[in-house]
């Protein structure tokens, strides 16, 4: 099992698992990066969605994950369509979910296929959540910026991935730009 003492590098982490499965590809300073390049990268992304106790993050992990994180971002981009929407839905065909009585209360129990689609499919299932408020999924309004955020502000009207980051960039230009006209 592969485990990492790395700290996650990515600017927005926290988000559900499917918008943080699609920030793991990041612009910074103009450069664009991408966690998932190898099994550590994936060991880094399991650990800050705290699933590295559950799955492995091996070669086949990966493979699986990076199918889901295109499958997501097709229908992150184009809701509505039935092509994105079926990518997400060949994901979800490996696992499934066993709702359980517990002493504690009703829970879930995950059943997957094979094991090594386990991370994939739990991000394909934290979009199907995220759907309960379609219009609270966004895409950070900076122009240079390619996170993903789920809206979770009273009214709804949250625009940056940041607000000290891409917010303060917009605010600046803005700034900048009344600065020349004067």
């Amino acid at each position: 099992m592969s485990t990492s003492t790395a700290s996650d590098p990515r600017p927005l982490v926290g988000e559900p698992t499917a918008l943080d499965l699609l920030n793991t590809r990041w612009v910074q300073d103009g450069v664009g990066h991408d966690l998932l390049t190898d099994t550590r990268g994936l060991a880094v992304w399991l650990a800050s969605n705290g699933l590295e106790s559950r799955f492995v993050a091996d070669e086949a992990a990966l493979e699986h994950v990076l199918t889901a994180r295109a499958a997501i971002a097709s229908a992150v981009d184009r809701p509505g369509d039935a092509e994105a929407a079926s990518g997400v839905d060949a994901v979800l065909e490996f696992g499934c979910v066993r709702p359980t009585l517990t002493a504690d209360g009703p829970g879930e129990i995950t059943k997957f296929d094979d094991p090594a689609w386990g991370p994939a499919w739990t991000a394909a299932y934290s979009y199907l959540r995220l759907l309960r408020a379609p219009d609270r999924i966004r895409a950070c309004a900076h122009p240079s910026c390619v996170l993903h955020f789920f809206d979770t502000s009273r009214n709804g009207t949250r625009r940056w991935c940041s607000m000290a980051v891409c917010g303060n960039r917009a605010k600046a230009s803005r700034h900048h730009a009344r600065s020349r006209e004067n």
